[in-house]
């Protein structure tokens, strides 16, 4: 079976086919979002770091063993420097509680690198969810008079 491919199109792209392949549960989707190096690392929450491909998929289809992860990016904040962009998002999850399903809130930071194949993931860490959304605190501005 080929590898699904990813147009070379712009990190927001790639997140959305990130995003969009988890809530679809399509593991070779999600693993055409990565690049094809060796290192790159991906720390769910309260889990180890996971390095290289093999890790990776290993960890994402015990995930969706269990049903696809609906996850929607919200609040992303983008620092693009060249061939590098750091996204970090909140991520608003679905999970299924004793009551029915209940929405977590999980802080991911998604770091993109421009490679031959276009823009692909190298890193995604996210921490473990809260039930609340998360706060941006934000640096006090100076008061002018």
């Amino acid at each position: 079976m080929p590898k699904p491919t990813l147009p070379q199109g712009t990190p927001d792209e790639t997140e959305a086919a990130f995003y969009d392949a988890l809530q679809q549960g399509d593991i070779d989707r999600l693993m055409a979002c990565w690049a094809d190096e060796d290192d790159i690392v991906c720390v769910h929450p309260g889990g180890p770091r996971l390095v290289g491909p093999g890790a990776i998929r290993t960890a994402f289809d015990a995930m969706f063993a269990n049903g696809a992860v609906i996850a929607h990016p919200e609040k992303v904040r983008r620092l693009e420097m060249g061939p590098c962009s750091v996204h970090s998002v909140v991520e608003r999850v679905q999970v299924m509680s004793d009551d029915g399903p209940q929405v977590a809130w999980v802080v991911a930071t998604n770091v993109y690198g421009k490679t031959p194949r276009g823009w692909r993931l190298l890193a995604h860490h996210a921490s473990p969810g809260n039930r609340t959304e998360p706060l941006d605190i934000l640096p006090a501005l100076p008061l002018l008079h």
